[in-house]
C-alpha cells in the first residue's frame, strides 16, 4: 500500500507548497495539501486543526508545518495515525521528504566513541565520575582513563570501580604495564595501549585489549600482535594509528586501508585527536571527513580527545557524524540531505525567498510591526509603511523611525545584527529565532506544543507600564 502523506497548511502557504511538491515529480508516495482555514500556518493550534480538518480516505500520515505549536502525541490520538512536524521552511520540504516521503532516521549508529580524560590521574574519583558523566551526556560511550607518563595515579582502581558501579564503561591508557594490569584488575573493560612487546599482558584479564604498533610506521609489528591475540582466541581492536599532517598522516591512511584488506572481519579503532587536536582549523569538518572514512571501512571505534579550546564541541561533532554516515550508508547513498548537524558557518540553502518573494511579501502587510528577511541582495526590513535594504545593521537606524521607542530599536538592532551575521556567512536567517550552528553550538531548548512567551523587549514594556 502506498504511503498518502497529508500536508496542512494555511491560506499565504497553499499556493507555494502546491507548487513545491509538484516540483518534486513522481515520488514513492501520494500527497494531499488541506488548508486549515488560518492565514498563517504557524498560528495553527492543536484545537484549529482538530475541528476543521477532515481527513480524506486513504491518509496514511499528517505532516504540520515547523512552526505550527501542537502537540503531535495528542493529534495522533485523534486522527489515529501517526502526526509529524516538518521543516521550518517550504523550501526545505524536498529534502525533509527525500526518501520515501519520510525523514532520515538519524537514531541509529555503529561506533563505539571512547572520549579520553587526559588528565584522569591528577582529578579525584568524585571528578571523575562527574567528567565522565558530562562526556555521556555529550555522547561518550566508553570513558577512557589517561594516565600520563611519571604520574603517579594511586586512586586508578578507586576510580575505575566508581566509574563501573554508575554503569560506565571504562578504559584505561596507558604505557606503563603496571597500571594497565592494574587497571585490568579493577575491572576495566578495555586497555589502550598494547603492543607485540606487552601484548600478553591481556591474556589473563577480561578487558579487550587496543593493540598498536611498536611504531607507527612499523605496520608488521601490529600484525604479530593481533596474530598473537588471534592465536590466543581472545578478542582485540587493532589501531593502525592516525598521524598528523606532515608526519606519515597519508601513510597512515594507507595502513588502516591494509589493514580492512588483511583482515575484513576485525575490529578496528581510531584515535582522531592527532588530526582534530594537531591541526588548527574547524574540527567540525575533518570529524566529518574521519567519520567518512570510519564508514566505509567499517571502523566501529574512535577514539575522542578534547583538550584544545577549538575542538570543545568535538564530542557532539562525532556524534552527529556517525549518525549521519550510518543513514547515509544505510540508503546507500552520498552525505547529503541528512539535516544540518554538520553545517556549522554555511547553510545548504541560506536563504528562502528571493528579493522578489520578499518584495511581494512587504507589499502584503497591513500594520506597524517589522518583518526582517534575507535574501541574496542582503537584508530587507518592512512594515506597512517603510522597506528598508542593507548589509549592514547599523545603517538601518535612520531609515526605521524607532528613535522615540528604545525598546523597539533594541530589539531591531539586535534581529538586524543577527541578519547580517547570517547574511555575511550564507546562515538561514528566521526573526525571532536563533541561527542554527547545528552541533558547533546547543540550541535553545523548545516547548513546540505552545507559543512563546512574549520577547524581552514587549515584556519589559508591560512592566514598565505597571
Amino acid at each position: 500500500m502506498r504511503d498518502h502523506l497529508a500536508l496542512i497548511t494555511g491560506h499565504l502557504s497553499r499556493v507555494r507548497l502546491e507548487r513545491t511538491m509538484a516540483a518534486l515529480g513522481p515520488v514513492s508516495f501520494d500527497w494531499t495539501i488541506l488548508d486549515a482555514g488560518v492565514k498563517v500556518a504557524a498560528l495553527m493550534t492543536e484545537e484549529i486543526i482538530r475541528r476543521r480538518i477532515a481527513l480524506p480516505e486513504g491518509i496514511t500520515r499528517i505532516l504540520l508545518p515547523g512552526r505550527c505549536r501542537a502537540d503531535l502525541a495528542a493529534l495522533s490520538a485523534h486522527f489515529d495515525l501517526p502526526v509529524d512536524r516538518g521543516p521550518d521552511e517550504i523550501a526545505d520540504l524536498p529534502a525533509f521528504l527525500g526518501r520515501g516521503g519520510h525523514p532520515p532516521d538519524l537514531s541509529r549508529h555503529d561506533v563505539t566513541i571512547f572520549s579520553e580524560i587526559v588528565e584522569a590521574s591528577q582529578l579525584s574519583p568524585g571528578q571523575l565520575l562527574e567528567r565522565a558523566r558530562a562526556m555521556a551526556a555529550k555522547g561518550a560511550d566508553v570513558i577512557d582513563l589517561g594516565a600520563l607518563p611519571d604520574t603517579p595515579f594511586p586512586h586508578l582502581e578507586d576510580s575505575i570501580r566508581l566509574l563501573k558501579q554508575h554503569g560506565f564503561r571504562v578504559s584505561i591508557d596507558s604505557a606503563a604495564p603496571t597500571e594497565l594490569r592494574r587497571g585490568a584488575e579493577a575491572g576495566a573493560d578495555f586497555l589502550l595501549s598494547l603492543n607485540e612487546h606487552t601484548v600478553d599482558l591481556a591474556l589473563g584479564t577480561k578487558a579487550v585489549p587496543v593493540l598498536v604498533p611498536v611504531e607507527p610506521s612499523d605496520f608488521a609489528s601490529l600484525l604479530r600482535a593481533v596474530e598473537r591475540m588471534e592465536q590466543a582466541g581472545r578478542p582485540y581492536i587493532a589501531d593502525p594509528v592516525l598521524d598528523p599532517i606532515h608526519f606519515g598522516f597519508a601513510a597512515s591512511l594507507a595502513r588502516y586501508v591494509e589493514f580492512r584488506r588483511l583482515k575484513p572481519q576485525a575490529e578496528i579503532l581510531m584515535g582522531t585527536g592527532n588530526l582534530t587536536e594537531l591541526t588548527e582549523a574547524d574540527s567540525l569538518g575533518l570529524t566529518a571527513l574521519l567519520m567518512g572514512i570510519c564508514s566505509e571501512l567499517a571502523i566501529r571505534q574512535v577514539l575522542v580527545v578534547q583538550v584544545s579550546a577549538h575542538t570543545r564541541r568535538t564530542l557532539q561533532e562525532h556524534d552527529a557524524a556517525r549518525r549521519l554516515m550510518f543513514a547515509a550508508r544505510a540508503d546507500g547513498s552520498l552525505p547529503k540531505g541528512y539535516g544540518s548537524a554538520l553545517l556549522a558557518l554555511h547553510d545548504k540553502r541560506p536563504v528562502v525567498s528571493s528579493p522578489e518573494q520578499v518584495e511581494q511579501n512587504a507589499q502584503a502587510v497591513r500594520d506597524a510591526n517589522f518583518r526582517i528577511e534575507v535574501s541574496d541582495d542582503g537584508i530587507h526590513a518592512y512594515n506597512r509603511a517603510i522597506h528598508a535594504r542593507g548589509t549592514e545593521a547599523l545603517a538601518f537606524y535612520p531609515q526605521l523611525d524607532v528613535a522615540d521607542d528604545a525598546a523597539h530599536a533594541f530589539y531591531l538592532g539586535t534581529e538586524l545584527a543577527k541578519a547580517e551575521t547570517a547574511w555575511r556567512l550564507g546562515k538561514r536567517y528566521a526573526q525571532d529565532e536563533p541561527l542554527d550552528f547545528g552541533c558547533a553550538a546547543d540550541m535553545p531548548s523548545e516547548d513546540a506544543t505552545g507559543f512563546k512567551a512574549p520577547g524581552h523587549t514587549l515584556a519589559g514594556r508591560k512592566e514598565t507600564k505597571k
